[in-house]
């Protein structure tokens, strides 16, 4: 058998497995030979050999740390009979000698050779080792109680880094790692189950042939379904790792054909079969068109037909490519994935033309009225999302270089920038040179790549030999993309339009420009630009009744910014845009200058009551580099207008040491006692320094200078109490919110004519078991020089002195009732209501730890020192309960340094809370993992 597979293999790697799967299936044996030639170009003393079940074994590998950065901490926290590791292994040549490898626990095993493995030779390998699988949960690959999928779990030669220095990791990522290889698999498994493969069967339980992908395999007690189609005489098989519903199966039928036929006249060839996994099926689906949940009701984009025509579009294009495209997907991530998303793109055109991107949801009714299709959203088209997407992340600064190492891509940068920005560039072009023209450039180019590895700069080469405008794409991916174009004027002279079109880079890149008449009549022009030539004039008949004129519509060219593409040729709002006033965010319409209106109710503090008013603004889903907000609001405790505004303008350098440089100016005026208001001014700017879009790790500087004029009571008069003061503010913080070992520090100093102080704050929050954690808190305040006349500015030690105005307190200057109870994690943190305040300096340590559920313990203990008084300890503990984590949690103090605190007759009055209403908090801690 073994020699039948090394004559068909002749100069390809062949590799034969023998393999048994224990009756629990949590055990696979498997006997292997590998004929490995060398590919390289090189000589070889050693031969790599990747071992990634090891991936599975233990706390601190890569796989590890990936699915913790995407805030999954199940194999972290996996018991050992769920890991998956190498249990016994046993290598010899063909001479029957034993290989002697490094420890089986690697990822990477080097095996020494006795001879120089000269370009074009082969050696034979035979392996015998045992392998506990890990539990199916944490990857999608392994076992479960109902299916095992094997993929990546046996000992193969590196193909993609021969090199034996380099290392490989599995961070499940679906990379290629065997291609052009000849298999033979037999599989011993349990009774009464089955198996599938992507590998061609040929008799019950035995598969054999060539892959230019890596083998799957799926064993489950039932029969998957299979479907047939024949396209222009060509038979594909697709067989699915999972049961299909009667009507999906139906639908697929009837839809599989189409996809088929689709893919097949836009890239040429298709694979005979074609395996879809579960977790293929999970990844490569139609982002966005899943049915819309909120609590019992349940709201569908989409009709069940047109979810499974758009999900398996997706998931077959996808499977095509990987069938038929070999690709470093390290380097080479974003040829396959742009070309999925110009097939989509394609597919869309083609099918989905009116389709929206909300799909039917904006005709839901509610009192019989539509309130949906207010937004600018439900007029979105579907094929607008690939543009969105990628506008979304880059307003943010957190878009990546398309040619960025896929490992360090975040996961919404895979799918923003990897797909669907290459895709959008790739429609770009083919829509300048022509649909077909394109396509087949790419039929060519698939066909001539057949069974090795591309280059897919080759590609971008090809395609600027064909297109002279498209040879921008060669540096295009080298870098962030910052390309902009902007309508700059119109004007009418005798019987022509004159156009100012400009551009903010050199490159000459062309750009699509549409007309469009009052009556709707459109037309398109295509535009060339040259190398450095920033203004583009050009002329086109007035007679056409010239209404809009719009750049690049539809989002179908990725810039930096689509508010400039828009201008009208005639009436009133002539070379500028007409100004639209919106009740809610909505998805921006580059359209209009938009203004986001929206009724603002609440309840300030028992001094102004509730405050009743409007606030105004233009940021919308998608951040902007100059905001505004102002919130007029009338005080119903008062009687009075109070009110805050601010104006801010971030720059976004795509190649920086910051991440965003945010000047601004604000102020408010509300009242912080009775009759007694207090108005802030302020001046500040912060520097986010940049971060890897994958990373935890957030760094920021800010400096400020805060002007405050506060009302003042008889008695505060009467105690020369601060009317006026000016505070400015310097500091530095550091986050890291990893999802086992959270840490923040912050390092700041404030001063004024009256004092200056420092003041350092570090947090420790470890997960020790899931959904059990432990955080402690260190606090330290020095003041510097201390002039100060009251206790105004003192640091606190159980309440905090909000002098700044920027405590979301209920109560500002409450000292009894229910909202002098609310807790602010700040200064000393101290719980117990501890009596003084702290003039000199004060460090402090806040423990908590889970004991049960959502009930924590708590201690804080610390030392101060006043002016001309000794240093003095305080302690205090008690037990927390987390009704919402980190929003509204409650404290109930039992000893401190007061004494028994349930004791006391007015125990009730010391419970504390934390309530944290911070929407854009809650935000932040939905979207980690994403980026």
């Amino acid at each position: 058998m073994f020699c039948g597979v090394i004559q068909i293999s002749a100069q390809k790697d062949s590799i034969y497995i023998g393999a048994k799967l224990s009756p629990d299936r949590k055990t696979l044996e498997v006997n292997q030979e590998i004929v490995y030639y060398n590919h390289s170009g090189k000589d070889l003393q050693t031969v790599k050999l990747l071992n990634w079940v090891s991936a599975y074994n233990k706390r601190g590998t890569s796989l590890v740390y990936r699915k913790l950065e995407d805030r999954n901490n199940d194999l972290h926290f996996a018991k050992n009979h769920e890991v998956g590791k190498l249990l016994e292994l046993n290598i010899k040549d063909s001479e029957n000698q034993e290989i002697p490898v490094n420890a089986i626990s690697d990822e990477n095993l080097f095996l020494p050779l006795k001879q120089i493995l000269k370009p074009g030779e082969s050696i034979t390998l035979q392996l015998n080792y045992r392998m506990q699988l890990p539990d199916k949960k944490f990857t999608g690959y392994g076992t479960s109680g109902q299916n095992t999928a094997l993929k990546y779990f046996f000992i193969v030669p590196d193909h993609f880094d021969p090199d034996n220095i380099s290392q490989r990791k599995y961070h499940d990522i679906e990379e290629p790692v065997s291609f052009n290889t000849f298999w033979t698999v037999n599989f011993d498994i349990p009774v009464n189950t089955f198996i599938e493969s992507n590998l061609p069967q040929i008799q019950m339980n035995s598969f054999q042939g060539y892959l230019d992908s890596d083998p799957e395999f799926s064993v489950s007690p039932n029969a998957y379904p299979i479907i047939k189609t024949n396209i222009d005489g060509s038979e594909t098989e697709i067989k699915f790792g999972y049961n299909l519903k009667p009507e999906e199966k139906q639908n697929l039928e009837f839809y599989l054909p189409l996809h088929l036929k689709f893919l097949k006249e836009k890239i040429g060839s298709l694979p005979k079969g074609i395996f879809i996994s579960d977790k293929f099926r999970a990844k490569e689906d139609f982002f966005g068109n899943n049915d819309i949940t909120i609590w019992k009701f349940r709201f569908q984009l989409f009709t069940d037909a047109e979810k499974t025509d758009l999900d398996y579009f997706g998931i077959i294009t996808k499977k095509v490519l990987d069938e038929k495209v070999i690709a470093d997907k390290q380097k080479d991530h974003w040829f396959k994935n742009g070309l999925k998303s110009y097939l989509e793109i394609q597919y869309l055109k083609k099918f989905y033309k009116d389709a929206k991107l909300l799909g039917a949801l904006p005709e839901t009714k509610l009192f019989g009225l539509k309130p949906l299709k207010l937004f600018h959203a439900s007029k979105v088209k579907l094929s607008d999302r690939y543009g969105l997407a990628y506008q979304y992340i880059m307003l943010q600064n957190l878009d990546q270089k398309i040619d960025e190492d896929f490992n360090s891509l975040s996961n919404f940068n895979d799918m923003a920038v990897s797909s669907f920005e290459t895709g959008s560039l790739f429609n770009y072009s083919a829509d300048k040179m022509g649909d077909q023209s394109f396509n087949d450039l790419v039929k060519e180019y698939v066909s001539k790549n057949s069974g090795s590895r591309i280059n897919p700069d080759d590609f971008l080469k090809q395609l600027s030999e064909k297109e002279k405008s498209a040879h921008y794409l060669e540096s295009f991916f080298e870098q962030k993309n910052r390309v902009n174009f902007k309508l700059k004027h119109i004007s009418k002279e005798n019987d022509s339009l004159q156009i100012k079109i400009a551009k903010n880079t050199k490159a000459s890149i062309p750009v699509k420009l549409e007309t469009e008449t009052r009556e709707g009549e459109k037309k398109s022009y295509w535009i060339e630009t040259e190398e450095d030539e920033k203004i583009k004039e050009i002329s086109l008949p007035a007679s056409d009744n010239i209404y809009k004129v719009t750049l690049n519509n539809g989002y179908i060219f990725p810039e930096s910014s689509y508010r400039d593409n828009f201008l009208y040729a005639k009436g009133i709002f002539s070379n500028t845009k007409k100004i639209k006033f919106k009740l809610i965010k909505d998805i921006p319409n580059p359209e209009y200058n938009e203004i986001y209106v929206s009724p603002r109710v609440r309840f300030n503090n028992t001094y102004d009551k509730f405050l009743l008013g409007a606030n105004f603004k233009n940021q919308s889903f998608f951040d902007q580099k100059f905001l505004y907000s102002f919130t007029p609001t009338y005080s119903t405790g008062t009687g009075k207008l109070t009110g805050s505004g601010g104006v801010s303008y971030s720059f976004l350098p795509a190649e920086s040491m910051f991440r965003s440089i945010t000047f601004g100016v604000s102020g408010s005026y509300f009242h912080y006692d009775y009759n007694l208001a207090y108005r802030k001014a302020s001046v500040f700017s912060t520097l986010n320094f940049r971060k890897n879009p994958r990373s935890t790790v957030s760094r920021s500087l800010g400096v400020s200078y805060n002007y405050f004029e506060r009302d003042l009571s008889p008695l505060m008069i009467a105690n020369d109490d601060y009317k006026k003061y000016n505070l400015w503010g310097l500091g530095y913080s550091y986050s890291d919110s990893q999802m086992i070992h959270e840490k923040s520090f912050s390092l700041s100093a404030q001063g004024m004519e009256d004092f200056n102080k420092i003041t350092a704050e570090g947090f420790y929050r470890w997960e020790f078991a899931p959904r059990q954690k432990l955080s402690i808190r260190l606090f330290a305040g020095y003041f510097l020089r201390n002039d100060t006349r009251n206790d105004l500015f003192n640091y606190g030690i159980s309440r905090v002195s909000n002098y700044t105005f920027s405590y979301n307190l209920l109560g500002e200057s409450a000292s009894s009732g229910l909202l002098s109870q609310q807790f602010i994690l700040a200064d000393g943190g101290f719980k117990s209501f501890l009596p003084g305040t702290v003039n000199q300096w004060i460090t402090s340590v806040n423990v908590d730890s889970s004991i049960w559920k959502i009930f924590h313990v708590y201690a804080d203990a610390g030392m101060y020192k006043n002016k001309d008084h000794s240093e003095k300890f305080i302690w205090d503990s008690g037990i927390k309960v987390r009704i919402i984590p980190d929003f509204l949690e409650v404290y109930f103090p039992i000893q401190s340094s007061l004494g028994f605190e349930p004791g006391f007759k007015d125990y009730a009055k010391r419970i504390r809370y934390t309530l944290v209403l911070n929407l854009g908090s809650i935000i932040n801690a939905a979207r980690r993992g994403w980026y």
